[in-house]
């Protein structure tokens, strides 16, 4: 599924902008909520500069903020191969205990792996995918013995204490092998402090894919393949949203995959409707948004498809002079960067 309202011929490299490799971020703040936040406003194009943790001054009474819950596992495992070769295996998909897709370099068919003391095989499927095939139920090795998939961009390996910093505070439903990153921010405390403010704070889950740092290599905007994800609208998110929007209410989305979670739940009414599946809707520049009204996200990589899509929701060359500020101010860039609010 595409944007609607398409901008025809709209090129990638209109997304493009220089991104100094210093300020990538490869740790987190101390404190979640110490996080910069960017506040740039759609309607008088003026960018303004808080922490994260003052977003309650931000947000109204009566706004829904709708929460992406799921939880990241610990699906990057390291084996040994033929000749005691070792090999590093990112499991991207559980299909059952014992049987995960998977990403490799150098897949063959039938190599078995023997994950310390988990012995796995790797197959080929008939949708051209890679899947690994354990001896048994692989879910409690690959929960304490797995390290968090770190995004490719962070060039380290995982420790520990990523266990705690890549998941957000609220993760609940297992399944994403990348963090909804804008909910990285987050503490109980500030949670708090916002429904105390009265702000219905509500949850959707999408399994964020590998497919999600997966480059934009096509000429022409259009013709990107976006990759499809698992989500879940529950009844209650659907019927709130709905009941807010009558009332004339703010829907306050936190993350890209919020974002296309409700986007991609209406029916040809405009209402939001109970969603289970999977979701392939790819936002850019002239897509109609008519659910969201606040966007709460990170700094996105150049030329990615999440760059596209909040350049849909708040205009291109606004967003590319808030990007250009942000690398003057010296701000900290994606997954465990700094975070901007669009309003």
């Amino acid at each position: 599924m595409v944007s609607s309202g398409r901008i025809n011929q709209m090129k990638t490299a209109d997304f493009d902008y220089e991104l100094p490799h210093e300020l990538i971020a490869f740790y987190p703040v101390t404190n979640r909520e110490e996080s910069r936040l960017m506040i740039v406003n759609r309607n008088n194009q003026k960018i303004e500069h808080i922490r994260f943790l003052e977003l309650p001054q931000i947000l109204k009474e009566g706004d829904i903020l709708i929460l992406n819950n799921t939880k990241v596992i610990p699906s990057r495992l390291f084996g040994k191969k033929d000749e005691d070769k070792k090999v590093e295996v990112l499991l991207t998909e559980r299909i059952n205990p014992s049987l995960w897709k998977a990403i490799m370099k150098n897949p063959k068919h039938d190599l078995k792996i023997e994950f310390g003391g988990l012995k796995g095989k790797v197959l080929k499927d008939g949708k051209d995918e890679w899947v690994i095939e354990f001896e048994e139920d692989a879910d409690d090795y690959i929960e304490h013995s797995g390290r968090m998939p770190l995004p490719p961009y962070i060039k380290r390996q995982p420790e520990e204490n990523d266990r705690i910093f890549y998941q957000t505070v609220y993760a609940d439903k297992k399944g994403a092998v990348a963090a909804p990153t804008a909910g990285l921010h987050f503490t109980r405390r500030l949670l708090d402090e916002i429904r105390q403010k009265g702000i219905k704070i509500l949850y959707i889950t999408l399994h964020v894919g590998a497919g999600t740092f997966k480059p934009v290599k096509t000429e022409n905007v259009e013709q990107h393949k976006i990759h499809q994800e698992y989500r879940e609208m529950p009844v209650e998110t659907a019927l709130a949203i709905n009941r807010a929007k009558r009332e004339g209410k703010r829907i306050v989305a936190l993350g890209t995959t919020v974002v296309r979670t409700l986007e991609g739940a209406l029916d040809k009414n405009g209402n939001v409707q109970p969603a289970f599946g999977y979701t392939g809707l790819f936002i850019y520049p002239g897509f109609k948004f008519q659910v969201v009204d606040v966007i709460i996200t990170n700094f996105h990589l150049p030329r990615s498809t999440l760059l596209m899509l909040v350049s849909a929701f708040a205009d291109r060359e606004l967003i590319l002079k808030a990007y250009k500020e942000a690398t003057e101010m010296k701000y900290r860039f994606l997954s465990y960067g700094d975070a901007m609010i669009i309003i």
